[in-house]
């Protein structure tokens, strides 16, 4: 009766553990929860930072932006990838800002601070290469840079690749 106890206890462990890793996986397959909006780290259990990226690159084909404008953003990577949070941050306060208009498949609009601030995957499809169109605020808001973080698998990823700087046009 004690094994069978033991045997029964381990069965029922392994069933709530094995429960909590899937709705875990599941709940992060549609995109980046709110909760990593500030730092765009992944919200994952034991999730493992790297901090060289050899990869993965986000840019622009402008360096320059008046207010209003749209702006390509392009995300390339030469390894297959599940899931991104994608924003555009001033480089004065690192406040996010502007909203994202064009999307590709598999894509969704967060809001963390203002509607469609923020771009994340909307299933856990691999991804390559993406991209997306952004807008500037129609008022002066200065420097930007584009930050992406990176998940490509559950257990790994990459935080905050950054684009070269895109300079507000006009300025004095």
């Amino acid at each position: 009766m004690e094994d069978g106890g033991r045997a029964h206890t381990a069965i029922v462990g392994w069933a709530c553990t094995t429960l909590c890793l899937v709705s875990s996986v599941a709940a992060f397959s549609q995109g980046a929860s709110l909760s990593a909006c500030a730092d765009m780290m992944p919200r994952h259990l034991r999730v493992q930072l790297h901090s060289s990226n050899n990869y993965v690159t986000v840019h622009t084909n402008v360096s320059f932006y008046f207010p209003g404008d749209k702006v390509p953003v392009t995300v390339r990577s030469t390894r297959d990838y599940m899931g991104f949070m994608l924003q555009a941050r001033k480089v004065s306060n690192n406040e996010i800002t502007g909203t994202f208009i064009f999307l590709p498949p598999g894509s969704k609009l967060l809001t963390c601070f203002e509607d469609g601030d923020t771009v994340t995957h909307s299933d856990k499809s691999l991804k390559r290469n993406l991209s997306f169109v952004w807008k500037a605020p129609d008022q002066p808001i200065g420097d930007i840079k584009f930050f992406i973080s990176i998940v490509q698998s559950y257990f790994v990823y990459w935080a905050k690749i950054e684009s070269a700087v895109v300079a507000q046009g006009g300025q004095n």
